[in-house]
């Protein structure tokens, strides 16, 4: 873990750079330029507020922040797992010809999409005021519950991006598993009121993404304290899996040149 701490001192620097590089060649060539970072996340949210509030009815109070703030956890979280598996390959040209500590490149990946989940923060935030959602003070709980989401999803991308220079099919199971996470995770629906039972405690406990938008929503919509418990147990599980993945990568640093 020193090694892990040293090389991000020393690389976080060229992290920083070259997330903004990315960010800026993502909207080079587009008029609306970094509009798109709002526009975008704004169209989904009306998307699937309007199929999943009005076609389908559903009552859940504040619904549209309801659906924003589980859309903003879950595109970050897919963001990181996707981009992770085969994020080595990618930049092949970078890992043959230069050294860098490989989850480096995961840490300046996961500014953009950090960048990109702040955007849509900042939009659920808007709407909620627009829609005269109660503000408190457990509101604040939101920041280390971000804080466990972003340390799971480090974890795992690390570990699938060392297992995704071997395994060609990885992406193709990783898209499948969590295209079945995505409807699994109560983003345009209520754990709490759709589900009993077994099932729901599976859903809530089980499934990481599930709990921490259920906690999201509860400090920043119903005023609630989170489950201080249930967030001690994935915090300590977020942190077993950073480092096995960082262990996983020092182990195979200097393979990967040769395997791609």
């Amino acid at each position: 873990m020193k090694k892990f701490f040293t090389n991000i001192k020393k690389y976080y620097r060229y992290a920083i750079r070259s997330a903004k590089a990315e960010l800026k060649s993502e909207v080079a060539d587009s008029y609306l330029n970094w509009l798109w970072w709002i526009i975008e996340p704004f169209c989904f949210m009306l998307i699937y507020t309007f199929i999943f509030g009005f076609v389908f009815k559903n009552h859940t109070p504040y619904f549209a922040s309801f659906v924003f703030i589980g859309l903003t956890a879950w595109e970050f979280f897919n963001r990181m797992i996707n981009g992770s598996v085969k994020l080595i390959i990618n930049n092949r040209d970078l890992v043959t010809k230069v050294y860098i500590p490989k989850y480096i490149l995961l840490l300046s990946k996961s500014f953009t999409y950090v960048f990109k989940m702040g955007i849509s923060l900042l939009i659920t935030f808007a709407l909620m005021i627009f829609q005269h959602v109660p503000f408190t003070f457990n509101i604040l709980f939101l920041i280390p519950i971000f804080i466990i989401l972003y340390l799971f999803s480090f974890g795992i991308g690390m570990i699938l991006m060392h297992y995704g220079v071997t395994l060609n099919d990885l992406a193709n199971l990783t898209h499948i598993v969590l295209r079945m996470v995505f409807y699994l995770s109560g983003i345009f629906y209520n754990i709490n009121e759709r589900l009993h039972g077994n099932l729901k405690f599976l859903l809530l406990r089980a499934n990481p993404v599930a709990f921490l938008m259920h906690q999201l929503r509860n400090v920043m919509l119903y005023g609630k304290l989170p489950s201080f418990e249930g967030l001690a147990i994935w915090f300590g599980i977020s942190i077993v899996l950073c480092i096995v993945g960082i262990r996983i990568i020092h182990k195979n640093e200097n393979s990967y040149a040769k395997v791609i």
